[in-house]
């Protein structure tokens, strides 16, 4: 009986015999879908593909990132806005993705860098790009006239002078020749690309003729580093009046937010990369916050696909987490925040065609023809409130 007890004793505490403790929570951490993917056939619809396989890690990200921008940020009463980094419409993204974007009403306005916005015009002007290589000898294709963006390769010539010829007579337009911002400038050369895509027969191959005519204002924050800003330059040396105000843009764009959120919507941003288009749609609620003394509580709907991380301190990898204590995200809404980390030229198709296959097309808000309504509602607010004890 002894014997018995010690052998008891003993079995109930080996390692091999953990004791059992309560998990009041556990059901909560594991209610998620259970991965157990059906084989891949062949024949799924991409919908279906990517709700079977994309069960883990970025391919998650991308599949909740597509879910927020088609079951919320596409709802009627948000204000969208997208950012375009990187070397997007050379690369044909302009035509494929963010032209229908436009068309179907998903996308509100535009910050991409300006050197987007110059390649462009390519398009618009009928000026072929080329699937090129990677490994094309550098120095050969100096000395052949022609210029690579990494595997997209154009003529120097034929194309890149071709552009700013066209350009800087476009420029030189009585209505260009006065103070502006980018909004105003890029709708301008808009109407102009919208018109060399009719001569040439090629409709809806550019994003500039898109936000043209849907009334969709584009801006840039760093007017002068692009081949549009240096062609303003160049027009300016021989006489040209057009100059541009940042200022401007800085106050329609927090206008556009603050619009979103007196009307009672909410106001998505869906950034596709980072860098300076990043911040300056963010930097708008910081805008109409910190500087204007408006209250307002940050974006509702946050949507990032990057390739930056976020421990260098760099704004392309900040975290919406991050971006909360800014006031740039309603701490609120940090559920209906994604970043997925891959390429936007791999992401941005599959949003596209989940957004276009899943949603009928959205009504027209043509927010450039409220700029200056908009505007006026901004500077009242901001004029009461700075008056107020």
């Amino acid at each position: 009986m002894k014997k018995e007890h010690r052998a008891g004793k003993a079995a109930s505490t080996t390692p091999n015999s953990p004791q059992r403790h309560e998990c009041p929570h556990k059901d909560r951490f594991l209610s998620g879908k259970r991965i157990l993917p059906k084989g891949i056939t062949g024949k799924e619809k991409l919908g279906e593909l990517m709700s079977n396989a994309y069960l883990a890690y970025n391919s998650a990200r991308l599949l909740e990132g597509c879910k927020l921008f088609t079951e919320k940020m596409l709802e009627p009463d948000v204000t969208v806005g997208l950012t375009l980094s990187g070397a997007l419409t050379p690369a044909g993204l302009g035509c494929s993705c963010v032209v229908p974007l436009i068309k179907a009403g998903f996308v509100d306005w535009i910050v991409a860098t300006g050197a987007n916005l110059y390649h462009d015009l390519h398009f618009a002007f009928n000026l072929p790009l080329y699937v090129g290589s990677h490994l094309f000898d550098d120095r050969e294709l100096r000395e052949n006239g022609v210029v690579r963006i990494y595997d997209v390769v154009l003529s120097h010539s034929d194309c890149l002078l071709a552009t700013d010829d066209i350009l800087r007579e476009i420029l030189l337009q009585p209505d260009f020749q006065k103070e502006m911002g980018t909004g105003e400038l890029h709708h301008k050369l808009g109407r102009y690309a919208a018109e060399w895509e009719q001569k040439a027969g090629r409709k809806d191959v550019s994003v500039l003729a898109a936000a043209y005519r849907r009334g969709v204002p584009c801006y840039t924050s760093s007017p002068g580093d692009s081949g549009i800003g240096m062609n303003v330059a160049s027009v300016e040396i021989h006489g040209g009046k057009l100059r541009i105000n940042p200022s401007i843009d800085v106050n329609e764009t927090a206008s556009i937010v603050l619009a979103a959120k007196r009307s009672g919507g909410k106001s998505a941003v869906m950034l596709m990369g980072g860098g300076s288009p990043k911040n300056f749609m963010l930097q708008t609620e910081p805008q109409i916050q910190e500087i204007l003394r408006i209250e307002e509580v940050g974006h509702d709907y946050f949507f990032q696909v990057t390739d930056a991380r976020p421990d260098t301190g760099g704004l392309s990898g900040a975290t919406p987490h991050e971006a909360v204590s800014w006031g740039k995200v309603d701490p609120h809404r940090l559920p209906d925040a994604v970043v997925c980390y891959t390429d936007t030229t791999i992401a941005l198709p599959l949003i596209t065609h989940q957004a276009l296959a899943n949603r009928k097309p959205r009504p027209l808000r043509r927010l450039y023809d409220q700029r200056e309504t908009m505007v006026e509602a901004l500077i009242q607010e901001a004029t009461e409130k700075a008056s107020s004890p």
